[in-house]
């Protein structure tokens, strides 16, 4: 049943819009604003059109997924396919089924609430024109990715995003910003070399670049040698992006230097381009080869899940000096260990559950991200130690709402049941405990049990957060005593002490409050508008998984069955 019912023509311009309309915004913010849209702020007029023209692609993306047939999930809709290099059989060929168009809903509505946090607090550095160029361009290549259906045009959206996120690190991030986008950069740039090579090899030995008609091949045109080289090469430039342990070793430091909203577009978007390709390409193109690396795989995943949970253990105790940023990315190597795990099954149950992980993944971490940025601009550091001090940053007692709001971010982190975390994990859990015919079951389980146990892991280093950051004891700043009031006055409060000036030219300075009397700002309205629809979504999902599994579920019965529905 489609819910809105309009003509396939209207379906296919609003995806071409969602696609090229961020690029298009790109261009016009590098152009000089007319005289009538400067106003006072030239600054803010850019900032504005960045938040008016992420706006326009995401009511276009709700607008898509309202007019999206839901009754055939499977079957690509708004489709367009436009010859352009004949010689080589490649063409515009765009389309969204039930796994592409929820990750194209979440990458727009990420990119505006990006946008509007930026509008209120834009990162320091250089023009705000080419801030607003360079998150629209990345917003462009990401949706492009979910939209392609040609291995050559997903290799090049794949590609266009790596430039705008690292001048986004090198020229608005922190300290060590140079040297985490250089690693940024060369590590993705190595393994996309690699992945491009095994997409010509799959191109050229089946005739195609076209993914659907490769889909519903199933692999039967390519031998399982051919099969196998072609996985270990685009398996390898997926890795890297999605980041499977051992290639995550640039994500920490990416995370740590990127501004708040470059780490929540990395974490909530961009790490989703890897594992969609494994679920796009490889699973229904490559069979045989997936089922050659599958246990691989899966043993890379769950170690990464117990690294990722141990290395924030470390980060999280005291005295380790640990960022708060740099935990939640190594959070992240964690939790897409087990989107990684549920690919890996082959089955239609860890599948499902690994895109229902990348989603919460992208709405919990975003949010989390966010979070971190706001704690940092407040105390003005990310370093949990200085944050906890000896009682406890107090957050609950100094900004009860943010405290409360972080809180919530942890305990959806750690897959707590009702919220958008739980499902994924478990849903992957239940397909490795029962993989596909081929793969050892032993082995699968003996994976199951140890991704278990990472969970338990998971949530020993939230709570450590939780409890460092937003407990301790908070004590406000005494009220200054009204001069001529004397501090007997019934609900005065006493009066200091007379100083002691007899040596007055040798004391040292007082020294500053400590952070647990300082005040905070808690919650301000543009941070609201910004993390509410991620809450709000976080537990929409987590109470009414069949909103996503819905769309999912069929569209993945079709493609490991080879396009049979």
């Amino acid at each position: 049943m489609t819910v809105i019912d309009i003509s396939p023509s209207v379906m296919q311009f609003l995806l071409a819009f969602i696609v090229v309309a961020p690029l298009l915004g790109a261009a016009a913010a590098l152009l000089p604003a007319p005289p009538g849209l400067k106003g006072k702020n030239p600054d803010q007029a850019v900032l504005r059109h960045g938040v008016t023209v992420t706006g326009a692609v995401l009511v276009a993306a709700i607008v898509l997924a309202a007019c999206f047939d839901h009754d055939r999930p499977a079957t690509m809709q708004a489709t367009t396919d436009i010859s352009w290099i004949p010689a080589l059989d490649v063409r515009i060929h765009l389309g969204v089924d039930g796994i592409s168009l929820p990750l194209l809903v979440l990458t727009a509505l990420l990119t505006f609430l990006c946008a509007l946090y930026s509008y209120f607090k834009l990162p320091a550095g250089p023009s705000p024109k080419g801030f607003v160029a360079l998150v629209l361009v990345l917003e462009s290549g990401t949706l492009a990715t979910f939209a392609v259906l040609d291995l050559l045009l997903f290799f090049l959206a794949f590609e266009m995003v790596l430039i705008p996120m690292y001048f986004l690190i090198a020229r608005w991030g922190g300290d060590r910003r140079q040297a985490a986008a250089w690693k940024f950069i060369l590590y993705t740039l190595l393994g996309s070399v690699v992945m491009l090579l095994g997409l010509l090899l799959i191109g050229l030995k089946s005739g195609t670049f076209d993914m659907v008609a490769l889909a519903t091949d199933n692999g039967r045109g390519l031998t399982t040698s051919v099969q196998v080289t072609a996985v270990l090469a685009i398996g390898l430039g997926l890795a890297v992006k999605t980041p499977m342990w051992p290639l995550h070793s640039w994500l920490p430091d990416a995370h740590t230097a990127a501004p708040t909203v470059g780490s929540v577009l990395l974490a909530g978007v961009l790490l989703k381009m890897g594992t969609y390709g494994f679920v796009r390409i490889l699973l229904p193109v490559a069979p045989d080869g997936m089922r050659t690396f599958a246990p691989y795989l899966a043993a890379f995943a769950v170690v990464g899940i117990v690294y990722g949970s141990l290395a924030c253990l470390a980060l999280a105790r005291t005295g380790a000096r640990g960022d708060l940023k740099r935990l939640i990315a190594y959070s992240s190597v964690g939790h897409m260990g087990f989107v990684l795990l549920g690919i890996a099954t082959m089955t239609p149950t860890g599948v499902n559950g690994a895109l229902f992980a990348n989603i919460a993944h992208g709405l919990i971490t975003g949010l989390l991200f966010f979070l971190v940025g706001a704690v940092k601009d407040r105390y003005g550091t990310a370093d949990l130690d200085t944050l906890a001090g000896a009682t406890g940053a107090a957050l609950y007692g100094r900004a009860p709402r943010l405290g409360a709001l972080l809180a919530f971010a942890a305990i959806a982190s750690l897959g707590l049941p009702g919220l958008a975390g739980f499902w994924g994990e478990m849903l992957t859990l239940f397909g490795a405990y029962a993989p596909a015919d081929g793969l050892s079951r032993p082995a699968f389980r003996t994976f199951m049990a140890i991704g278990a146990f990472g969970t338990l892991l998971t949530a020993a280093y939230m709570l450590i957060v939780v409890r460092r950051v937003c407990m301790g004891e908070y004590a406000p700043p005494p009220r200054p005593v009204p001069e001529g009031r004397s501090p007997a006055t019934p609900g005065a409060p006493p009066a200091p002490a007379a100083p002691d000036t007899s040596r007055a030219s040798t004391a040292s300075p007082a020294p500053p409050a400590p952070a647990t009397t300082r005040r905070l700002a808690d919650i301000q309205p543009y941070e609201a508008a910004a993390w509410t629809p991620l809450v709000a979504l976080t537990v929409l999902a987590g109470l009414w998984p069949a909103v996503l599994l819905g769309l999912t579920d069929p569209a993945v019965q079709q493609l490991l069955s080879g396009g049979k529905s």
